[in-house]
């Protein structure tokens, strides 16, 4: 038998695990204010694994500036971040550091996947290919998708936006006009 008639099988890799306890004491009002803390504080992990990694970083510059919109505060640990920024292709060898990375993050944690890479494999996903995983939701729960090869800086913006948006109900941001038009249904 050669070698092309051996079917490969990928190795499993375990989804990440656990939930977010409700609270203790539920008070709407206290909710309200704490989601509004929430989102104007995010602090994102550093966790770049390919190209869509320098549009991370280029966010975090002076011509973007995510620090004016919360999420200035850059964490090299999962303990003292919220926010997974998937950037990048995962590999089936990095698969398992990214569950536990995501795994010691405090609740609530948001994920956001950045780069066809990280949704979908990317041009990396084709028949046959053994090394990448298939989008990163298949190891850990993503809450926004930013789609892009790479996505633009903006993108990663309008992300952020839409992950503040999920934790208040509402947009805090003003939408850009290209996006407004576009969004509105209308001739």
């Amino acid at each position: 038998m050669a070698a092309q008639d051996c079917p490969v099988r990928p190795p499993v890799i375990a989804p990440a695990t656990g939930g977010v306890d409700a609270p203790i004491v539920n008070v709407a009002p206290v909710q309200k204010i704490l989601d509004v803390c929430r989102a104007m504080s995010l602090w994102p992990m550093t966790f770049g694994l390919a190209c869509c990694a320098i549009e991370m970083m280029a966010v975090g510059m002076a011509r973007f500036d995510i620090s004016r919109f919360g999420a200035e505060v850059f964490r090299p640990s999962p303990r003292q971040s919220d926010l997974m920024i998937v950037a990048g292709t995962v590999t089936r060898k990095m698969a398992p550091a990214l569950v536990r990375l995501y795994e010691q993050m405090p609740a609530p944690r948001y994920v956001m996947a950045l780069g066809n890479c990280a949704i979908s494999g990317g041009p990396f996903n084709f028949e046959g290919q053994y090394a990448i995983v298939e989008g990163v939701d298949n190891l850990v729960p993503v809450d926004v998708y930013v789609p892009g090869c790479p996505p633009r800086p903006e993108a990663l913006l309008e992300g952020l936006f839409q992950i503040q948006h999920k934790i208040t109900g509402r947009r805090w941001w003003p939408v850009p006009a290209e996006i407004s038009g576009s969004l509105g249904g209308g001739a």
